[in-house]
């Protein structure tokens, strides 16, 4: 099995000032066609320290080596003369990727400026990746059995210059060794990643091929199985008995399975009954809606989000009684309750959610302190309100309680089937 190392070029990544969104997405790719990224690294603009770290991947026996970014036109750019340097090979000027680069601003109406000849510098010997998406032009060069490839950092340029010329050229010189991944996640929710790893400890331990991987987020923990094989199908086969051991210890915490979040999940089982939901938020303040909207077509099933952060929009929008908001306060079940139920009645869906609670930093007291928060859910079997005890910072408990009180609706719909 092959096996690759990735190299992020740029000072402004060492300086937080951007995410390195490509080693993501080329591990990704790069897992799917059977290739192992086993380290990740990123180096500024520096060529005695990009050097170094190109020499320690070398060592570590890597078979490809891919560099993201550094290819500009600017002196800092150095992506080229580290790799040709490294490799003791020249650096030529390409006339033809010089008329390319030209052609690109006479298309714009301007003039290229002379700075952006740097760009058509081409490692001896090496191949070219064109990059219609930019000026900056790829390279491919062999050198004592490793791989090398040089690659645009914007995200656009990699996306589109991997999936057009570098895949091709990795298929071909992985040859027989190929192997492919294929993985499986489980996402679960209210069990924390220390007591989960405790219930499947043993299965965890007893495998190695696939391997199984917990890992917590925000949003819960996922356990990922992953297996290599020789072919997807003969991977997924690995996968199956695992997943079923796996189920039957922690079944009741799995929500869903791969591409199946949190804000997703919803939109599937509401999708599969043909039935429609909206939400009434307090202290979430539109943060659930806002999961929501995040996913592609969800008018399918959405209708919408009332913002009831005042009372008064609790009274005469939602219909929450005013002797409930005074006996109980705005966040209590009772409250929760009515918001849930007065939501499904105005929009005339089958489904409502609520959420009600102290997000803090001020607000709490003994009785009710910050990260008390009430989700309720009315559907067509009835309303049930849960109290929840969040804690965090303000934009933790907010988010939290917008996860929870999708998860709330998703075990309520399960449960209805």
């Amino acid at each position: 099995m092959m096996n690759a190392e990735l190299i992020a070029v740029g000072t402004e990544l060492l300086m937080g000032q951007i995410s390195n969104t490509n080693a993501q997405y080329l591990s990704q790719r790069m897992a799917e066609i059977g290739i192992a990224v086993y380290h990740h690294a990123v180096v500024g603009d520096n060529l005695e320290r990009a050097q170094k770290v190109l020499g320690i991947a070398k060592q570590r026996g890597a078979d490809v080596i891919i560099l993201c970014g550094g290819l500009g036109p600017t002196e800092d750019d150095l992506t080229r003369q580290v790799v040709a340097s490294f490799l003791g090979k020249n650096l030529i000027l390409s006339d033809e990727i010089v008329e390319h680069i030209r052609s690109f601003y006479t298309y714009r109406g301007r003039e290229m400026p002379e700075n952006n000849k740097q760009q058509a510098l081409v490692i001896e010997g090496a191949t070219v990746l064109d990059n219609p998406r930019g000026t900056a032009p790829g390279q491919y060069i062999e050198a004592d059995g490793v791989h090398y490839f040089l690659l645009p950092g914007p995200p656009a340029e990699l996306k589109g210059m991997y999936q057009e010329q570098v895949l091709p050229i990795l298929q071909r010189v992985q040859g027989e060794a190929k192997q492919v991944f294929a993985s499986r996640y489980l996402h679960t929710f209210n069990i924390g990643e220390s007591a989960l790893v405790l219930k499947i400890k043993d299965i965890i331990d007893a495998q190695s091929n696939p391997t199984v991987a917990p890992y917590a987020s925000e949003a819960g923990c996922t356990i990922r199985l992953t297996a290599s094989s020789a072919n997807e199908a003969e991977a997924r086969a690995l996968i199956a008995p695992v997943e079923s051991a796996i189920r039957e210890r922690i079944g009741h915490y799995v929500y869903g399975v791969d591409d199946e979040t949190l804000p997703v999940k919803p939109g599937l089982l509401l999708r599969e009954r043909g039935e429609r939901m909206v939400t009434a938020e307090s202290c979430t303040g539109g943060l659930i809606g806002q999961l929501l909207t995040d996913i592609p077509n969800c008018s399918d099933y959405f209708y919408g989000s009332i913002v009831a952060y005042d009372n008064t929009i609790k009274e005469k929008v939602l219909g929450v009684d005013s002797q409930v908001l005074r006996e109980h306060g705005a966040v209590s079940a009772q409250t929760a309750k009515q918001m849930a139920e007065g939501a499904r009645k105005v929009m005339g869906v089958e489904w409502a959610i609520s959420v009600t609670g102290i997000a803090g930093p001020g607000g709490g007291t003994a009785e009710k302190p910050v990260g008390l928060v009430y989700i309720g859910v009315a559907g067509p079997g009835g309303t049930t309100v849960g109290e929840h005890r969040l804690f965090g910072d303000r934009s933790q408990v907010r988010l939290r309680a917008a996860r929870t009180a999708l998860h709330s609706l998703i075990e309520r719909i399960q449960n209805e089937r």
